[in-house]
This record gives C-alpha cells, sequence and structure tokens, in this order.
C-alpha cells in the first residue's frame, strides 16, 4: 500500500514543531523535521505580551521545506493553543498585535461582562467553562482599551485559521478551536450573536465554523512545486491529541499533559446542565462530532518556569530530584491566579505557602515535589468531580502528550485518583493532527480505526496505585484549592 505523509504544524506556547507522519498501511511512524521558538514576548507600543506571529511563520514554511526535502508531501495542517487570536482589515493586514493569553488585560474584565449578561447565561449558551483569558474576556478587554482595531477588523482568525489563511489564501474558522472563545452556541455550533454584541463584534467578522478534517486550500510552493492540500484537523491541540489517544472506553478519563494539563473525558453529548456549570466545566468541541467534557489546569508550566529560575539543566535532572524530596510536605493550588503569569514562579510559590501556613520549599527537589505533589491531587480532584457529572466512576486514567513521560508524576497521579494510569503516546497533538488529515483523505474511516492504528504502533507505559495519600494530606488541599481559583 502506497504511505501517506501528512505535515502536522503543532504550535505550542513555548515552541513550534513541523512533525511528518508517515502511514504505510499498517503502522504510524513520526519524524521531527523542524523545531523553533514561539514565546510571548512584551509588545513596544502597548505593553501586552504578544506573539511574534510573522516568525512562527517563518518557522513553520522551513518546517515544510524541510518535509518536501525528504519526500512528497500529502497534506499539511495546523493546531494550536486555544482563545487567541489576530484581527484581519479590509486589505487583510493584521490590525494591532496578537496578544497572549498570558497577558494581564483580562484579569478585572469578567465581572464588566457580567453585568450584561450573567454567567449562568452565558454557559447556558456556550457550556464553555469561564477562564478569565477566554477569547470573550480578550475580546471585552480589547473593546475597552482599543476599540478601533474592532472598528477597523473585518476578520477574525484563531491562531491555526490565521496560519492556515498565510499557507494557503483562504479565510477559515475550524470548530474546534472556535469552541474554546466562549463566543459559540453549543447547540447550532454556530456563532452567538449576543455574544458577540457584547464583546463589540460586528457580524460577519468570523465564518461559520468548518468542521476537523475540512480541505481549507492549497499551499502553492514557491519553487513552483505541486501544490499540498491544506487540511484543518482539530484546529484546538488539545482536540488533535484526543483525536489520537487510544481511549479504553466511556469511564477512562484523559490528561493531555503539558503546559496545561487538560483532564476530562470524551462525550457524544455535551454536559451543560446546573451541575457542570457549578462545577465549572466546558464542552469543547472534538472530532468526529464529539465533546471533550474536561477542565483546564495550569500543569507544568510551573515547572517549566521553575526550572529556568533554578538554573536546573534538564527536566530530567528536576524529576529526579523530585523524587528524592519528601512527599506531601509542601502543597499549592496550581491553579491560583498568581501562577498564571508571575515575575517570579519561585516567589510565588513562597508567596502562596507563607499566606496559608505551608512549609517553605527549602531546595530545587522540594519545590519540583511540591509542584507535582500538588498537580497529582489536582487530578483527583477533578477526578472526584468528574464522577458527580457523570454519576459513574471513573475506572482508568490515560495520560497523553509531553508530560506523559514524567513517570514520577505519572505515578504520583496512579495513587492520588487510586486507578490505574496508562501514559502515552507522547506526540498525540501532532499524531492527532496528521490523522484527521488523513482522515480527510481517504486513509482511516473513523476514530476508532485511527485509535487501534495508533495502539499498535506506539507503546504506553501502565502505572498501579502503590499507595494512597494520607487523609489530612487530601484535607490540605481541599481547603487550598478553594482559594483564588483562575484557571478551573
Amino acid at each position: 500500500m502506497t504511505t501517506t505523509r501528512c505535515v502536522a504544524m503543532d504550535l505550542g506556547s513555548s515552541s513550534g514543531r513541523a512533525i511528518v507522519a508517515n502511514y504505510d498501511g499498517d503502522r504510524l511512524t513520526l519524524t521531527e523535521v523542524h523545531r523553533f521558538d514561539n514565546r510571548p514576548y512584551p509588545d513596544a507600543e502597548t505593553g501586552y505580551q504578544i506573539w511574534n506571529l510573522d516568525a512562527v511563520e517563518a518557522g513553520m514554511r522551513e518546517g515544510l521545506e524541510k518535509a518536501r526535502a525528504s519526500g512528497p508531501v500529502d497534506s499539511v495542517g495546523v493546531c494550536t493553543w486555544g482563545v487567541d487570536f489576530a484581527l484581519l482589515d479590509a486589505e487583510l493586514r493584521r490590525i494591532g498585535p496578537a496578544v497572549s493569553y498570558r497577558d494581564h488585560r483580562t484579569d478585572t474584565i469578567m465581572d464588566r461582562v457580567f453585568e450584561k449578561m450573567p454567567a449562568d447565561e452565558i454557559y447556558r449558551r456556550t457550556g464553555i467553562h469561564f477562564q478569565t483569558y477566554n477569547t470573550l474576556y480578550q475580546l471585552a478587554a480589547t473593546q475597552r482599551d482599543h476599540p478601533e482595531w474592532l472598528e477597523a477588523a473585518r476578520h477574525l482568525l484563531l491562531m491555526p485559521d490565521y496560519f492556515h489563511y498565510r499557507l494557503s489564501g483562504e479565510l477559515s474558522n475550524e470548530y474546534t478551536i472556535a469552541t474554546t472563545t466562549q463566543l459559540l452556541d453549543l447547540e447550532s455550533r454556530d456563532w452567538d450573536p449576543a455574544l458577540l454584541a457584547l464583546c463589540g463584534v460586528r457580524p460577519g467578522l468570523m465564518k461559520t465554523p468548518v468542521p476537523a478534517g475540512t480541505r481549507i486550500g492549497w499551499h502553492r510552493p514557491d519553487d513552483g512545486g505541486d501544490p499540498i492540500p491544506v487540511i484543518a484537523p482539530g484546529g484546538h491541540d488539545t482536540a488533535s491529541a484526543v483525536a489520537a489517544a487510544p481511549l479504553g472506553g466511556a469511564d477512562e478519563a484523559f490528561i493531555s499533559s503539558g503546559t496545561w494539563s487538560l483532564m476530562g473525558v470524551e462525550s457524544a453529548r455535551p454536559f451543560a446542565d446546573e451541575t457542570a456549570r457549578r462545577l465549572n466545566f466546558g464542552n469543547e468541541g472534538g472530532v468526529a462530532g464529539r465533546y471533550r467534557v474536561l477542565k483546564n489546569l495550569m500543569g507544568l508550566w510551573i515547572i517549566q518556569r521553575l526550572r529556568e529560575e533554578l538554573g536546573v539543566a534538564s527536566f530530567g535532572n528536576l524529576v529526579a530530584a523530585a523524587a528524592a524530596a519528601e512527599g506531601w510536605r509542601t502543597l499549592i493550588n496550581p491553579d491560583d491566579r498568581r501562577f498564571l503569569n508571575p515575575p517570579s514562579m519561585m516567589e510565588a510559590i513562597t508567596g502562596f505557602c507563607a499566606e496559608h501556613g505551608e512549609p517553605v520549599p527549602e531546595g530545587v527537589g522540594d519545590f519540583a515535589r511540591c509542584v507535582f505533589d500538588s498537580l497529582a491531587l489536582d487530578y483527583r480532584r477533578v477526578k472526584n468531580e468528574l464522577e458527580e457529572l457523570r454519576g459513574r466512576p471513573i475506572k482508568a486514567i490515560r495520560i497523553i502528550g509531553g508530560g506523559s513521560k514524567n513517570m514520577l508524576l505519572n505515578q504520583l497521579a496512579a495513587d492520588a485518583c487510586q486507578v490505574a494510569v496508562s501514559a502515552g503516546p507522547v506526540e498525540t497533538s501532532s499524531l492527532g493532527n496528521a490523522c484527521v488529515q488523513m482522515m480527510a483523505l481517504g486513509r482511516f474511516a473513523s476514530l476508532e480505526e485511527i485509535r487501534a492504528v495508533v495502539r499498535c504502533s506506539f507503546e504506553v507505559t501502565d502505572y498501579a496505585p502503590r499507595q494512597t495519600v494520607p487523609a489530612d494530606v487530601w484535607q490540605r488541599f481541599v481547603a487550598l484549592s478553594r482559594h483564588k481559583r483562575a484557571v478551573v
């Protein structure tokens, strides 16, 4: 059978990668052909934390050329983090910068939005969980601070939509990334006019979202080579990741573990009742009409920042130091708003500890262990809430993404949640991105077929609970988790 080669552009909030996926009819393989930095930086004019879209595009184009140099390319697609966007005018020129969700411009905007429309009504319309950086609140902040940007704008493109446009010249909005905005009607799966008006967005600024697997257009290489189909995968990287996750059934939860930890279940129907609203679960769009009923947890962002500040040479060294440290000594609420983007993560942690009477970490191992222990307990909290929401137990957890390589955190998750944990595959966002492209090309017929091939192609590691969390530790975490929760 002919081999299919698709290029997955996987853009995260710290780096971007061009990965070639090969499928020979039996197995899938992934090859990274290019990697480049992607970090927000302060804009000299506005002071906002912004993305360098031109640099990202240059990195993508270089990656695509490297992929072409190694063999024929059957298609290309882009997945990214959620909520952030670019505005274009009538001449398709960018208006203002692309502001990062970690910028503090939205810190106080939610209450102003709720004065115009109550939170329960927004949730009823969208089924999306409340986070200070959702596109709805970013646009409300833009309306407050730079109304001229919205006045001049004729197109709003989420990040994967923008890069699909740059590759193909075609304007589109993809469904899974659109659901992260908290502007999409849950039932119609189209933009909610009342919510758009709420944040100053004119009708027609966005197009009706297309489903994952839609052919957007063609990329025509500068050297005159064969045109390459541009196919929208799950534009939200978690949607692509879950598409490739070899889930074992309706009672297996997933954790897409990376800069963020997104924890939830895949469902054929949304959960948007009063219980879901009270627990603040989101119903983000999935591939093939599925829903991702989930929460965003702060994830390994805290560890990434700690490693930089502590000057630890590698992530593995940090994990080793944490493994040697005393367990359950210091706890934090990882979702406290102070950890979203502080000047110093170490100072943020010590400040939290001082405020809540937790022992202050005394070294590299203590700092890292405190984060890993707290993340594992956060997983237990969300597991308990998923069980309340669904009225049935979670019997297993699958950890996917880069964090699935963290054996210490995987074992802590099994211990905290008291269920079996399976870790892997690692590159699931890139894998799902490419597999959705292949489904559009006719190589796969369904998500079930994709997942069956993934199971045969990549190894996973299983973890069984080894110990239980002391009751007093859990009660400490429950008390801490009630304070200033910004992310969930």
